[in-house]
């Protein structure tokens, strides 16, 4: 299984681009990222919003 990250907005970047072997890869990047804007008083306006899901295309269907 792998994983991938998604803008919850549905657009593409490069972190969307990416694929990851382990949850806790996509979740140390987004981390490292974005890690230090959840407690400032930064505004949000700008920055946009990921999620972590299941990559499907490894799936087989049957």
């Amino acid at each position: 299984m792998s994983y991938k990250i998604i803008r919850v907005d549905g657009k593409d970047d490069e972190l969307t681009a990416q694929s990851f072997d382990k949850y806790s890869d996509a979740y140390d990047l987004l981390e490292e990222l974005y890690g230090d804007l959840c407690c400032s008083d930064a505004d949000y306006g700008d920055i946009p919003y990921y999620d972590i899901v299941e990559n499907n295309l490894n799936r087989k269907n049957g």
